[in-house]
């Protein structure tokens, strides 16, 4: 006889809950393993059995636990020969991901693995915790919940609760979606008679319940509660989809890309203003104005069916993957600098793909034609730097900004064309963001600060002389001057 493991389900409660077949298999086992000896249905299991429950002391994950308790089952089976049976709680095909893996693994080493049925704890959830799953369901492993996995429209059972500290895990996860007070069920030995019990806690007290173990689960009802939908990216779309429909806001219906164009410009400007500022409150607003943005132009497409929001995530997604090799191939990076030149290299292996020769490119090709003059000089600046196209080191770059701003000077004197001049004072700014890139600054962020600088103490000015009932057409250059030179001794 072949070695064979056959794999039978305790159910979850006692042996009430199973079949006369599976009872008669533990009954008469000549090997009988069970996963832990903590369930109720063996309490009428004469036969002997070995557990595994000295595995999970031994191991520091569950999914080492599993890999080793599927890893002894497969020697003892090909060490017997014949037929082991493995007990588990529930039913094997629901969250026992022991039994996964001897199916993997069982035909690899020519052991034959059989599955045979048993009540899931699931049939005692929906029967006492009194919802139907046709309405919506989902079921989670505690050990790997996380936030992404949560969808508030749907029934949500997250079983493998071993313990407390498996139930802060799962609070904190629910407590990324789900208000603090948000009331979830908690629920052990369902369907155990003398051993059930359900109990309804506010979400911040699940790690505050006792007697957490191998028959417990946490039910989160689902909602359409808009404290919790509202934190879904689904409800974002849903509302921008309503907005843009026919029954919806008449201004969002009539925006088209065009129209919508100077907004997404101006939101982002806010969004740096937010970052300057270090206004982490606001900058969350401002970034959710550019998310609306995107949404819009997403949605104007999804109504042609050319794309939707989830193509562009798609995109983004595949870019990501393809462009950072060092993190999700087989290159390495151990510094920005490699992790560039993987980008580069990846994005021209795109165009590649796309059959566009990437050699018959300009190395200035790419730069956004509407991107502001400053930032667009020093992305050029940086391309041609690539190539060697550059000073060997910043007393160049002082050079010729010294050299440009005698051409300047000469040009006003001279009485050149106003053209020329514009010319001149091109220049001298172009040379100065070559000096910003050799102090690895950016030209446009330096501009920026000394902007906010200046409205600072130009602020001071206009205070100084309001506090003594004046305006700025009481003062004369000279006092201004003065209120300047106070504001900067008190570096404002």
């Amino acid at each position: 006889m072949s070695a064979v493991i056959t794999i039978v389900g305790l159910g979850s409660g006692d042996t009430d809950q199973l079949t006369v077949g599976i009872f008669n298999k533990l009954q008469t086992a000549q090997r009988l393993y069970v996963r832990t000896k903590d369930h109720p249905a063996l309490s009428a299991v004469t036969a002997e059995f070995v557990t595994f429950d000295d595995v999970y002391e031994s191991q520091d994950s569950f999914p080492e636990v599993y890999a080793e308790i599927a890893e002894r089952l497969l020697q003892a089976a090909s060490r017997a020969g014949d037929e082991i049976v493995y007990a588990v709680p529930g039913h094997p095909m629901v969250a026992e991901r022991t039994v996964q893996i001897l199916r993997e693994k069982g035909k690899a080493k020519g052991i034959d693995v059989q599955v045979l049925g048993g009540e899931s704890f699931l049939d005692a959830a929906f029967t006492r915790l009194g919802f139907d799953p046709i309405e919506g369901f989902q079921l989670l492993d505690a050990s790997g919940l996380n936030a992404r996995l949560l969808q508030p429209g749907l029934h949500t059972v997250i079983g493998q609760v071993y313990d407390t500290f498996t139930a802060s895990d799962v609070k904190l996860s629910l407590m990324e979606l789900y208000p603090d007070d948000y009331e979830v069920t908690v629920a052990h030995a369902l369907g155990v008679q003398g051993q059930e019990q359900i109990r309804q806690v506010p979400l911040h007290e699940l790690d505050h319940v006792q007697d957490y173990g191998n028959l417990s689960l946490i039910y989160v009802p689902r909602t359409e509660d808009e404290a919790v939908r509202n934190r879904t990216f689904d409800r974002l779309h849903e509302i921008v989809e309503i907005l843009r429909s026919p029954g919806g806001c008449p201004w969002d219906r009539e925006q088209t890309h065009q129209s919508l164009r100077q907004n997404f410009i101006e939101e982002t400007y806010e969004v740096l203003e937010t970052i300057d500022e270090d206004d982490p409150d606001h900058m969350q607003e401002e970034l959710g104005d550019v998310l609306l943005q995107i949404m819009l132009h997403a949605q104007i497409e999804e109504e042609t069916g050319t794309f939707n929001v989830y193509d562009v995530i798609e995109g983004l997604n595949r870019k990501l993957l393809f462009r950072h090799p060092h993190v999700f191939g087989d290159r390495q990076a151990n510094d920005a600098q490699a992790a560039l030149q993987n980008w580069d290299a990846m994005k021209a292996e795109e165009k590649r793909l796309k059959g566009q020769n990437p050699d018959e490119a300009s190395v200035l090709d790419g730069i956004p034609r509407d991107l502001p003059a400053l930032l667009t000089a020093y992305k050029l600046q940086k391309k041609a730097a690539k190539v060697g196209f550059d000073w060997e080191d910043v007393e160049g770059a002082l050079g010729k900004l010294d050299e440009e701003l005698a051409e300047l000077k000469e040009a006003i004197r001279d009485g050149q064309t106003a053209e020329e001049q514009l010319l001149e004072l091109g220049d001298l700014l172009f040379c100065t963001v070559n000096v910003a890139r050799f102090m690895q600054a950016d030209p446009e962020q330096a501009l920026a600060l000394v902007n906010l600088k200046f409205k600072r103490r130009f602020g001071y000015i206009e205070q100084s002389l309001r506090s003594r009932g004046l305006t700025l057409k009481d003062a004369d250059l000279k006092e201004m001057d003065r209120l300047w030179d106070e504001a900067k001794a008190q570096n404002k």
